[in-house]
């Protein structure tokens, strides 16, 4: 079991050894790292001439990337499958049975479920989490406040996100979530829906764009997570982008339904995605396991069309989403493994490994908006030590050790990792 608690805490300067940076594209530059007494990187060079109280580690054999980025999540429903069964394996069946659940779920239940999931993302290299947080009359505002709790908590070691996920049911008008999308945007990072499930599409895609531009927030939906190709609402929400000023603030999840359309109607709304700014998510497990059930031949995989998107410049990142609960019943928050769902769901090739490299790192770290995150100087020396031969290597099997620093301290390490001080 790795440790995620800090096991080094920088009073004095580190250098790092031997190791080789690992670059969005998947290039390799070999340079030690320069980290100051307050966890910023201070200088990158072939060769570094460190103050004298310096602590050293030696990350031969090692690649340095980036902290991991899970721009999608729901922590707030994590964990719960044993008391929140889907014996349908649907949406909506996910959907009732949390509904259900999170009418007793007490708010120490979520924070410790949660807790023990960020933790484990931790372990395996995620140091920032944007999680979608319900907001209904079911849940309340339990888990929001909640994560809001844990967000202060854990913000040493992983910048967490909420959205704050305003969440229409069937039969239920949306004058609650009008009335309560204000106290629920005060503790969010961003506002979110899910505009395919509610009644009236205009009036909630109103609410949620009138809220977010009246708190100065991006908005970040759940985006025709299905396949009916007569179910559409991206002209609604590129309208909305426009008149509410959202360009390059608003991240469509899911986006499920383009697969499911002609190609000629799927280009010009590609081509109004690249224009406004937006960014998408593919979320492989979700869509795997929740769409196409209803096929008696040939399933789809429920994807979006992640080849196309991505090779075409749009920033598309790749993310858990659920993990062990109604709607993915597994998952370990090992973004390496998101990365390979999605390169071998998605219909990518074996020379677009480093593609989904820059899916679990670069891309989601622009979606949400996060500085220091970039392996340079002057950033938060936020990245991960892993032994791989190169990223494609990495992608594609993981690492044989790992050693994870947050604000320059050594925050959790695999018990392999031989990332010792030199």
């Amino acid at each position: 079991m790795s440790k995620t608690e800090p096991i080094s805490v920088p009073a004095r300067p580190i250098l790092l050894t031997g190791g080789r940076i690992a670059a969005a594209d998947g290039t390799l530059t070999r340079a030690e790292i320069l980290i100051d007494a307050a966890g910023r990187i201070a200088e990158i060079a072939a060769s570094i001439t460190p103050p004298p109280e310096a602590q050293r580690f030696d990350a031969t054999g090692c690649l340095v990337t980036p902290g991991f980025v899970d721009v999608h999540q729901h922590l707030d429903k994590t964990g719960v499958l044993r008391f929140a069964p889907n014996p349908s394996g649907t949406l909506q069946g996910a959907r009732d049975a949390f509904a259900a659940y999170a009418r007793q779920a007490p708010p120490e239940d979520i924070f410790r479920r949660a807790s023990k999931t960020i933790a484990q993302c931790l372990s395996r290299g995620t140091l920032a989490i944007r999680s979608h947080v319900n907001v209904d009359k079911d849940a309340g505002f339990n888990g929001i406040e909640a994560l809001a709790q844990l967000r202060a908590d854990w913000s040493d070691r992983v910048a967490l996100q909420l959205v704050a996920f305003m969440t229409p049911h069937p039969g239920q008008d949306l004058a609650w979530l009008a009335a309560n999308i204000d106290r629920a945007a005060q503790s969010a990072d961003a506002v979110g829906g899910t505009p395919a499930v509610a009644e009236d599409p205009d009036r909630y895609l109103d609410l949620i764009f009138e809220a977010a531009a009246r708190h100065g927030l991006p908005v970040d939906l759940h985006m025709d997570e299905h396949l009916d190709p007569n179910r559409l609402h991206f002209a609604k929400v590129f309208d909305r982008v426009r008149r509410f000023g959202m360009q390059g603030r608003t991240v469509l999840g899911h986006t499920s339904v383009l697969s499911a359309i002609p190609r000629a109607a799927f280009e010009p709304i590609m081509a109004e995605i690249i224009d406004l700014g937006i960014g998408l998510v593919t979320l492989p497990a979700a869509n795997l396991y929740l769409q196409g059930r209803s096929a008696d031949e040939l399933p789809p995989r429920g994807l979006t069309r992640v080849a196309e998107l991505i090779r075409a410049g749009v920033p598309l990142a790749t993310a858990s989403d659920n993990i062990q609960d109604p709607f993915v019943p597994s998952g370990s928050g090992d973004l390496l493994e998101m990365a390979r769902w999605t390169l071998l769901a998605g219909h990518l090739k074996g020379d677009e490994l480093a593609t989904t490299y820059r899916m679990i790192t670069e891309i989601p770290a622009k979606l949400m908006g996060l500085r220091d995150h970039a392996i340079e100087k002057g950033s938060l020396a936020n990245f991960n030590v892993m032994r791989s031969d190169d990223i494609d290597t990495l992608v594609a099997g993981g690492p044989s050790a790992s050693s994870i620093f947050a604000r320059g301290r050594l925050v959790s390490q695999d018990p392999r990792s031989a990332l010792l001080p030199a």
